[in-house]
């Protein structure tokens, strides 16, 4: 009996060492943003706690004791100037660093792989319309659109507003490449075959095209999360993102840019989660496209 192909993903994955470590560290930070309250209590902290007691007030706020105040009541140290422990915010932050990639991604894999579908398969006037859209839409400076946006919109859920924003602008890549791999299915004997046999284009793209694209599809969904993080924090950092006291990594990072010589832990702390985000799930998507989409790989 043949193997499954998501186990034998899975045992590939697994077989490889960096690919394990990456599997291992995506899993882990999964973890943390899942069970992001309750390590917060485990700690003793909330990231919205201030612990006057932490900080020198004759130092202009620093933390008290080596490297940025760790003890074993704060286990990362805390923040200068408000002593709010960096533990609890930086696994909050992971929280909703994670949360807008994956919803993000979402948005951008469900819209990108429907609108590629249709071109591809339709062809013809459809294609045309939906291909100048995609056009339309990449040709959009994203980053400056979104930062006018964020400005603008004020009084609104800044987590659901960045999802949104960041999602609109992030299908048409997914739908060029389900767009191409369509174009390479839509004339395959089996497709042939179901469409004598009666079967409506629902039915084919769903059930024949679908599936047969799926892997590239997985492969490329995995190598976007590690750019939505990066959006994610960059907008933050720029002080456009999500505001206190809701935690995310880049906005840590701004706040610990004025600090970095005086208090360098307080710069590394979050800069050490968002590099180790980036980079195993940078490693993870390289290894699943190079399994499930052998031609996309590295020759």
């Amino acid at each position: 009996m043949p193997e499954h192909p998501l186990r034998a993903a899975l045992r590939k994955l697994w077989g490889d060492r960096g690919s394990r470590a990456a599997l291992i560290a995506v899993a882990l930070l999964i973890l943390v943003a899942l069970t992001a309250p309750l390590l917060s209590r485990l700690g003793g902290w909330s990231p919205t706690a201030f612990d006057s007691s932490a900080i020198d007030p004759y130092l202009g706020g620093m933390p008290r004791g080596p490297l940025g105040g760790v003890s074993a009541e704060h286990w990362l140290g805390v923040e200068p100037a408000t002593g709010r422990d960096l533990f609890a915010r930086v696994v909050h932050g992971a929280r909703v660093s994670l949360l807008i990639a994956f919803a993000a991604t979402a948005i951008v894999v469900v819209a990108g792989t429907a609108t590629g579908i249709a071109a591809g398969y339709f062809g013809g006037r459809v294609d045309t319309v939906l291909s100048r859209l995609m056009d339309l839409t990449m040709s959009f400076p994203s980053l400056i659109f979104m930062i006018a946006m964020m400005s603008v919109a004020q009084d609104v859920n800044r987590v659901v507003l960045m999802t949104a924003v960041i999602g609109v602008f992030g299908w048409p890549g997914i739908a060029r490449v389900v767009r191409g791999e369509t174009l390479s299915l839509r004339h395959r004997e089996y497709v042939e075959a179901a469409r004598v046999a009666g079967s409506g284009s629902w039915r084919i793209l769903t059930r024949e095209i679908l599936p047969n694209i799926s892997g590239p599809v997985i492969a490329y969904t995995t190598l976007l999360i590690p750019g939505m993080i990066s959006t994610e924090a960059a907008l933050s950092f720029l002080g456009v993102g999500v505001r206190p006291p809701t935690s995310s990594w880049g906005q840590m990072i701004a706040e610990a840019v004025t600090y970095y010589e005086t208090d360098p832990m307080y710069f590394l702390v979050p800069s050490t989660f968002l590099f180790v985000a980036v980079l195993a799930f940078t490693v993870l998507g390289d290894a699943l496209r190079d399994i499930l989409d052998p031609r996309g790989g590295r020759s």
